[in-house]
Parts: C-alpha cells; sequence; structure tokens
C-alpha cells in the first residue's frame, strides 16, 4: 500500500468536519443543503474508516505472512529483536518495524508508509532478496541488510549493525604490511665512467629511494647489489597509486654523461605472511623488469597494475646471460628426438628469419629432425618464405596441423617472436608438447608461458633475430649459411626500421656477424618490396591519418588483400610526418577490429595497446577489439591515448 493512503486519510477527516460544521450551519436556512452537506460528511468518514480498515488487515496480513515464514515464530517475537527489523508490503511501503528500527533508523519518528528503499541507499529491496546480505550506511553507522520473503509479497529487512567491526578491519587491511623490491636498472652503465660519477650517482639514487621511504613513514633497507626493500602501510599505497608513483621520474632526473637512471620497483598488496609478501614482490619486480624496466608493478590476489615504464628498456652489454642459455637450450635439444620451431601469428620477417636460423643449426648441428611451424596463407613473410623454399636443400616448413601429428613425448618447441598462448601460430601443438623453450623480446605480459624449460627474454634485445644470433654463436654454427644469414639479417632489418630504431651495440655485433656468415644487404632489400595494390592501400591509408596531440591516426575498410601488411607499412610512414611521435591504423579483420601501433620512442605505444587489451614493444604494439565498430574503436583509441599521455605527463 502506497504512502498516498497515509496522507489522505488527515485530508478526509477535515474535509468531513468542515462539512459537518457547514451543515450544522445549514440547518435553519436551507433543509436540502444540510442534508447534502451531512451527507458528504458521512461519506468522508466513511473513506476513512474503509481506509483504515483495509490497512490494518493489510499490516495483519503482511507481519502474519513474515512471522509464519519462519517456523516456531509468531508476531511478537519480531518486536523482541535486539536488532532492527522492518517488514515492507508488496508495493515496498515499510508496514511494521519493531521500535529499534524506529529508534536507531529514524530518529524515534514512526516510518510506516515510507518506502523501505530509502533505508537501503544505492539498493533495492528486491535486487538483494535471500542474498547474503548488503553493506549500507546510514547516518554514520554501518549495517548489514538481510532482506527475505514475507507474506503477501512483502518482506522482512534485518538491519544488522556492525560499524565496529568494520571499522576494526579497514584498520586491519590499513596496517598490512606492502613489501616493495626495488632494482636500480641500468646501474652498469654508469661502470663506465669515473668512480666518482657513479658514486655519485649510486647516492642520488639511494637518496630518492630513501626519502620515497621516509615520505610514507616505510621501513628502509638496502640489500646490495643494487637492490632495495621498503615496507609501507597497505593505505599509504593507495596514495602512491593515486599521484603516480612520483619516485619514477624523480630517479628519471639523474643523469650522468648522457645515462639517465631508471628504477623498477615489484610491489604486493594483500598477503596475510610477510614471507609471502616478499616472495609475490620478487615474482612482481620480475614482471616490472621483463617489461623494459623504470615502472611500478603491483601484484595482489595474483593480478597485477603497472605505473611508468617510459623510458626504453636498457641494452645490456654483457653477453654473459646468453652463453649460460645457449648451453640450456643445448642440453634440451639433447634430450628431444624432434624439434619444431613456431612463432606467433601473422608471422613476420622476425619471427620467420629467427625460425630458419634455430631450424638450420637443431637439424645440422644437433642432427635432429626440425621443422618450421607456420602457416603460408596468413604469414606476413611470404617472400621469405618462398626464398627459403628455392635455396635450401631440404623442405623445412610444415603446417600446424602436420606438426600436431608428429608430436612424441620427447618432442622440443621453441617458441621465438612471441612468449604469449593467445599469440600462437598454434596453441593445441603448444599445449601438445610438454618440452617448451621461449626465445622473445618483446616486453612481457601477465599471461606470459610459465612452463618453460628454458625462457630467453630480453626487453632491451631489438629483435628475436639479434638474440637468436647471440645463440647460435656460442653453438655450433659452422651450418649456418648465406640463406639463413639472410633470413635472421631481414628480421633485425624489420624490427629496428632499418637500424634506427632500438639499435645498440649488440644489434650491429649480430649484423656484422650475419655478414661474416654471408648475408648480402641488396638481397634482405628485396624482401621488403610489396605488390602495387598494398603500397597504394599504404597511400591511401596515409593521406586519410589526422593528427590529434602528436598522433597520427587513420583507418582502413578494406578486408581483402594485404591489407594487415599495407597497415603496418603505413604506420611506420606515419612517423616521418612533422609533429607525429606516434602512428595507430585501424582495420577490419573479420569479427575483430584490429589497430596497429608505432612510434620512435617517446610515447610508449604499449601502454597504450594495453589499456585496449592488447601488448607488444615501447615501439611498435597492436591490439585486437571484438564485438567493436570502426567508429568505437576509434573513440576507445582516443581515449587510452589521452589518459596515457595524462599519466606520462
Amino acid at each position: 500500500m502506497k504512502r498516498k493512503h497515509w496522507t489522505l486519510t488527515p485530508w478526509f477527516i477535515i474535509f468531513g468536519l468542515v462539512m459537518l460544521f457547514m451543515a450544522t450551519l445549514m440547518a435553519s436556512y436551507n433543509l436540502v443543503l444540510f442534508y447534502v452537506e451531512l451527507g458528504v460528511s458521512v461519506l468522508a468518514f466513511g473513506v476513512v474508516i474503509a481506509l483504515s480498515l483495509q490497512f490494518r488487515a493489510y499490516i495483519r496480513l503482511t507481519v502474519r505472512g513474515a512471522a509464519e515464514h519462519f517456523t516456531g515464530l509468531d508476531t511478537e517475537y519480531l518486536e523482541k529483536y535486539k536488532y532492527p527489523v522492518a517488514v515492507s508490503g508488496k508495493e515496498g511501503d515499510i508496514v511494521w518495524c519493531n521500535a529499534r528500527f524506529r529508534k536507531n533508523l529514524c530518529g524515534g519518528r514512526s516510518p510506516e508508509g515510507d518506502s523501505i528503499n530509502g533505508y537501503l541507499p544505492g539498493f533495492s529491496v528486491t535486487d538483494i532478496m535471500d542474498g547474503e546480505g548488503v553493506d549500507i550506511a546510514l547516518d554514520g553507522k554501518e549495517y548489514t541488510v538481510y532482506v527475505m520473503p514475507g507474506g503477501e509479497g512483502g518482506a522482512v529487512c534485518h538491519f544488522i549493525e556492525n560499524t565496529d567491526y568494520k571499522q576494526a578491519a579497514r584498520e586491519y587491511h590499513a596496517n598490512m604490511p606492502a613489501v616493495a623490491l626495488v632494482s636500480f636498472d641500468n646501474a652498469e652503465d654508469f661502470y663506465t665512467d669515473s668512480d666518482e660519477s657513479f658514486s655519485n650517482v649510486l647516492i642520488s639514487v639511494e637518496a630518492n629511494i630513501q626519502g620515497w621511504a621516509m615520505d610514507y613513514n616505510g621501513l628502509y633497507k638496502r640489500l646490495g647489489n643494487n637492490r632495495y626493500m621498503v615496507i609501507f602501510r597497505d593505505a599509504d599505497v593507495e596514495k602512491m597509486i593515486a599521484q603516480k608513483f612520483p619516485v619514477l621520474k624523480n630517479v628519471r632526473s639523474i643523469s650522468a654523461n648522457r645515462h639517465i637512471a631508471t628504477i623498477s620497483v615489484g610491489l604486493c598488496r594483500g598477503a596475510k605472511l610477510a614471507r609471502d609478501s616478499e616472495m609475490h614482490a620478487r615474482k612482481a619486480l620480475e614482471m616490472a623488469l621483463g617489461r623494459g624496466g623504470d615502472q611500478v608493478a603491483i601484484i595482489r590476489d595474483g593480478n597485477y597494475e603497472f605505473f611508468g615504464g617510459t623510458a626504453a628498456a636498457t641494452e645490456k652489454v654483457s653477453k654473459v646471460r646468453m652463453r649460460v642459455i645457449a648451453n640450456a637450450i643445448s642440453r634440451a635439444v639433447n634430450d628431444a628426438d624432434k624439434v619444431y620451431i613456431m612463432g606467433h601469428r601473422f608471422s613476420d620477417l622476425d619471427c620467420v628469419g629467427a625460425a630458419i636460423g634455430m631450424q638450420c643449426i637443431m637439424e645440422k648441428s644437433f642432427k635432429r629432425y626440425a621443422k618450421v611451424v607456420i602457416n603460408r596463407d596468413t604469414s606476413m613473410a611470404r617472400m621469405l618464405i618462398d626464398y627459403a623454399n628455392e635455396r635450401l636443400d631440404s623442405h623445412i616448413f610444415v603446417t600446424p596441423e602436420d606438426a600436431i601429428k608428429g608430436v612424441t613425448a620427447k618432442t622440443l618447441l621453441i617458441i621465438v617472436d612471441t612468449h604469449l598462448k593467445t599469440s600462437l601460430e598454434s596453441a593445441e601443438l603448444y599445449d601438445k608438447c610438454k618440452r617448451v623453450v621461449v626465445i622473445d623480446h618483446h616486453r612481457r605480459a601477465v599471461n606470459y608461458i610459465n612452463n618453460a624449460l628454458v625462457f630467453c627474454h630480453e626487453p632491451s634485445a631489438s629483435s628475436a633475430c639479434e638474440m637468436c644470433c647471440e645463440i647460435i654463436s656460442y653453438l655450433d654454427d659452422k651450418p649456418l649459411g648465406y640463406t639463413q644469414a639472410d633470413a635472421l639479417l631481414a628480421g633485425i632489418m624489420l624490427d629496428t626500421k632499418n637500424f634506427v630504431l632500438k639499435t645498440g651495440v649488440r644489434t650491429f655485433e649480430a649484423a656484422a656477424y650475419l655478414r661474416r656468415k654471408g648475408a648480402n644487404t641488396l638481397t634482405v632489400k628485396e624482401m621488403f618490396s610489396g605488390s602495387i595494390e598494398t603500397y597504394r592501400e599504404k597511400v591511401d591509408i596515409v593521406c586519410r591519418c589526422e593528427i590529434t596531440n602528436g598522433c597520427a591516426i587513420s583507418t582502413s575498410e578494406r578486408t581483402d588483400g594485404d591489407v594487415r601488411l599495407a597497415a603496418a607499412q603505413a604506420a611506420d610512414e606515419m612517423l616521418s610526418l612533422t609533429g607525429v611521435a606516434a602512428s595507430f591504423v585501424i582495420f577490419p579483420d573479420g569479427e575483430r577490429i584490429n589497430i596497429s601501433a608505432r612510434s620512435y620512442g617517446k610515447v610508449n605505444v604499449q601502454v597504450i595497446m594495453e589499456k585496449l587489451g592488447g601488448g607488444g614493444h615501447q615501439t611498435m604494439a597492436a591490439t585486437q577489439l571484438y564485438d567493436t565498430t570502426m567508429e568505437q574503436a576509434m573513440e576507445q583509441l582516443k581515449t587510452a591515448i589521452d589518459e596515457s599521455l595524462k599519466e606520462e605527463a
């Protein structure tokens, strides 16, 4: 029954009294009016009596039904409950409540006729019926509300006050220790300078970390080997997140001899034990370093959150790690009877080139059955595949379907140029192979392959081909011929944009190594040529681009031909435009919308693509959007760009 019945009743009473008074006055003047007004008065009082009887019957039915819903209880027990209880009717109005509800939630007034939803801020009584209860706050107190069905479509609402308990729980979680492990990413870059210069840099970095700890009353400890530990209160971590961890920017302001200092932080939240918190912080730090450093990785309940990551990954000069990895791969191959080398879907020159180089060593140096698993129809490196087929004695490429048929218990799968199961040429082949080796240079994503015998991950490397060159050089590389050298050099040239991006000392050393093995730059250049249709589409995409906030964005509506290759080439081409720091091309691919992103390093396109569910590298990334139109994809991309630019600012 609605509140209007309660509000109309007094007006009927007043109206009836006024008419009765007027009828009394009219009795001596006009008997007709007297009887009319007397009748209206009687009718008004009749309406009041009828409404009152109806409402009382309604209350009795609702309350009785609520009491009968609980075995062994009757109505009088509802009043004796030690916490607030209210009974609502089928239309959501309060028809009865006990004294505690009236005192604690209504300030002593009678709430009958009020909507029960008014005492459930943000909820509806029908939404939480028979649920696990919801938490609400009213007048500075906190309650957990449980709603159970009553009679005649009504409901019984139990308000359990637990303000003190919830406050204690908040204080407990706020004071839980959050362990942060900090690594000075590129300390070795400053070793080549004078001892005094390195000492000054090291002191400045440590001073910033100590200041960060002091700002939040954290416990600071130097662990040695350019590693530090800081323990914060969990509540203080929320403040750091709101400020986007300014300690990263403060450390980047430290420089010497053209080197910029960066740190990586692995921070664990929510662990109940200090030991677990430290262990997960190590895992988070490994993730931050795997993504190129200069960032904070926060892990909580197995989920990651990242901040920073704007600086380019620092090249590691030492090759000791690669020599160790080469020995580990050698042992894994010796224990295998077959070797399959597989890359990512829509394979490019870097992916195919690295696979061709590794296949040669597996087959000729280790005398193992070795094949490259690839889908030629979807590959963007078909010219390289044809080039290898024409010049090599044996057919080295197989389809994923044929490879799956040949898998044995001792088969080794070498994955190149990706570390994500979702990006593999054949996820089914990966699931069937029990022994896996991963070689990749992309910044680490959360859902990386974590069951590899050898996980060779180097985000500072220019390409997977560069990494494979170093690994091959530590193995028996005598069989490596000019065909494989051309394939490896093509991959390096693709990912470095002809030795412009992410090109370090080790990149040129790998190129020189391949040149000694017979690589020909003119032959490699021919692999980058495309058809006139692809060129026209590339030019059309570039001409349609719009530039906002230093980012060039364009679209392609084509779904046939080499639109994927044209989009990638157009994204590269748009970087040559004045005032463009990053480029994006949006194009359809069946039920998906693809976005290809490029930059010269000033804008981290990996961070932007991660906001849309993708990933990649700082200068080269992509994503795929499902159940999205081209217009929606454009809006989502612009929003992600704006958010990323604000975070970097």
